[in-house]
């Protein structure tokens, strides 16, 4: 795959250089290496530390657990992430190649409509990345606020909660530990903004392709009818039809695993946090907390969001292809012309979806289902409180 791809398709140039960092992008050297070492020294290492932390203070306060609790389980999930895309980079490769076919064989008429999505992607992923980047730094600055100004180890403030294999005796070594993970806390969101922001490059492309099929469908004149070039179009569109299908089953194919772990564990993540700006809405220094938890709140909720509005889109969108084939003037055509739009509004009735593994289609019903869920847990730990 050449270079040339990374200029063509829809995937910006935060995404692609993200890619190529931890080994997820096509051509790029030492990519097993890369991805062992994102794996392990970005994740792992951080993970023992945060897991330990929330075993020995386990029957502390319930407010600090799940402060804890919240980062430690959205580190895991990012760990999942990174897992996943290691042992299924081949999918993205045959996600990313498609891409670039589409680009290399547009027409004119396909112009405008790759170009818009290729636009709005871009903006989606600069918007989430900012949101990401926004988060981290107020997060950060509040905790570092947090803290006492004496010399008490105990008062210290972390970024990340650890339990680290040291003690902070001085403040020089409390200010390294903070831009450790100030810099690890940086990288870990920057890689999940990355990854939202890949599905909705690659989701927002599907859909473009199928506008660019409904649209086709939908110039079939009876001037095409009478020439006798209507066959060879909608034998055309049906050969993109299914090209769009198996790309959105190999989307399917890289993101179901993810989402079904990312429900699992965002609704936990979410639980906490909302149980977190209810209680700080009461205690000292609440404004902080709120702070702190409100931005993180609102950037896990986003991830369940995106995912359960892109398969909604997705779904409304290939149910369209039939609708433009019905309209189209199949009745102007000859009995052979009009089976082959019949095979097409009948494939198009079966919907592309995004799932959650098979075992639920994700969609905006699954996302309010989410938040009530949550809502409820967050209820049930306030009257523990």
């Amino acid at each position: 795959m050449s270079n040339k791809m990374g200029s063509m398709s829809t995937v910006c140039h935060s995404v692609q250089f993200g890619l190529r960092i931890i080994g997820l992008w096509p051509d790029t050297s030492y990519t097993i290496l890369r991805q062992i070492l994102c794996i392990s020294s970005m994740e792992a290492v951080f993970q023992f530390f945060q897991y330990k932390y929330l075993i020995m203070h386990f029957e502390e306060d319930l407010f600090i657990l799940m402060e804890a609790l919240s980062n430690t389980v959205a580190y895991s999930l990012l760990s999942v992430k990174l897992v996943v895309f290691a042992f299924n980079t081949h999918l993205l490769n045959e996600i990313l190649a498609h891409m670039a076919e589409d680009w290399k064989g547009r027409d004119v008429s396909e112009e405008y409509t790759m170009t818009r999505i290729a636009d709005v992607s871009r903006q989606f992923s600069n918007l989430i990345m900012s949101m990401y980047a926004i988060t981290v730094f107020l997060y950060a600055t509040s905790t570092v606020f947090k803290f006492k100004s004496d010399n008490q180890t105990d008062s210290r403030e972390l970024i990340l909660k650890m339990e680290l294999p040291f003690e902070i005796k001085n403040t020089s070594v409390y200010i390294a530990v903070l831009l450790i993970q100030f810099v690890h806390n940086t990288s870990a969101v920057s890689c999940e903004g990355m990854f939202n922001s890949l599905i909705i490059t690659v989701m927002l492309h599907a859909c473009g392709q199928i506008d660019i099929v409904r649209h086709k469908l939908n110039e079939i004149t009876r001037k095409n009818i009478e020439q006798g070039v209507t066959k060879s179009i909608i034998k055309a569109l049906i050969v993109r039809h299914q090209k769009i299908i198996l790309f959105s089953n190999n989307i399917e194919s890289l993101f179901s695993n993810i989402a079904l772990i990312q429900f699992a564990l965002n609704t936990l993540v979410i639980c906490c946090l909302g149980f977190i700006i209810v209680i700080s809405l009461g205690v000292p220094d609440g404004s902080t907390i709120l702070v702190k938890s409100a931005l993180f709140y609102i950037a896990i909720c986003s991830e369940s969001f995106i995912f359960c509005f892109l398969g909604e889109y997705l779904s409304t969108k290939s149910r369209m292809i039939g609708d433009a084939a019905y309209e189209s003037l199949w009745y102007e055509s000859n009995p052979y012309q009009n089976r082959e739009i019949f095979f097409m509004i009948v494939r198009s009735q079966k919907s592309l979806k995004l799932t959650a593994e098979k075992f639920v289609d994700l969609t905006l019903r699954q996302f309010a289902n989410i938040v009530k869920a949550s809502a409820s847990y967050v209820s049930l730990l306030h009257a523990m409180y």
